[in-house]
């Protein structure tokens, strides 16, 4: 009774429907969509952290789909990674999981995405041969035209965006007002100097999308 009906309708091999969950995983779902809070989840590698996320966000997409505000385009959540490997990994994870789900859009801003779709396309097809999920934006011009709803990045290129005014659709007007969730992965490596600047510049995300206002975001 806590989660969107449709997931029966969303899940597949990447996400089986029937597939239980571990005690944290449970905790988490349930603090997060039937509670509202902000969790920190704390095991050991390869015990399904991201999980406890993924439902949680998907939740809210499929939740949006049935209020009919799905098709508005723009951020609602925000994928934050210390490398790009691991950016890439969840790009890949999120290809396998959203193959039947093409309502749902995703999209990874490194700098290594291409500006212009063409040359996006190209190098699609040189590294993963044939063509991309409709619901994957390859390109800088497909994102800042129409912001995904999972954005996928790094602290270094989410300072970027923030500063560029060819990026401002990320963050301002009505493609800047669907932010829920920022998800910030690997979060025991930002101590010290590098975890000052990265606490500083989720205040200054918070700030610009919903006015430092206290629960708007998890």
């Amino acid at each position: 009774g806590i989660l969107n009906e449709k997931f029966e309708q969303l899940c597949s091999e990447a996400l089986p429907f029937n597939r239980p969950l571990y005690l944290h995983q449970d905790q988490a779902i349930e603090k997060i969509v039937a509670n509202n809070r902000n969790v920190v989840v704390t095991t050991g590698t390869g015990s399904g952290k991201t999980e406890t996320f993924l439902i949680p966000i998907l939740n809210h997409l499929l939740n949006e789909e049935k209020q009919g505000t799905l098709g508005n385009p723009g951020v609602r959540a925000l994928l934050l990674y210390p490398m790009n490997a691991l950016a890439n990994d969840q790009v890949k994870r999120l290809r396998k999981l959203l193959a039947n789900y093409p309502s749902i859009t995703f999209g990874r801003y490194i700098g290594d995405t291409d500006q212009s779709y063409k040359d996006a396309k190209e190098k699609y097809a040189r590294q993963f041969g044939g063509n991309h999920l409709p619901n994957e934006l390859i390109c800088r011009d497909q994102m800042q035209e129409k912001p995904p709803h999972f954005l996928i990045t790094n602290y270094a290129m989410l300072e970027f965006l923030l500063l560029r005014p060819n990026d401002n659709a990320f963050f301002d007007a009505e493609t800047g007002k669907h932010w829920k969730f920022i998800v910030i992965d690997e979060a025991h490596i930002y101590n010290g100097a590098n975890g000052i600047e990265i606490a500083m510049l989720l205040r200054r995300v918070k700030d610009r999308v919903v006015q430092s206002q206290t629960g708007k975001l998890q």
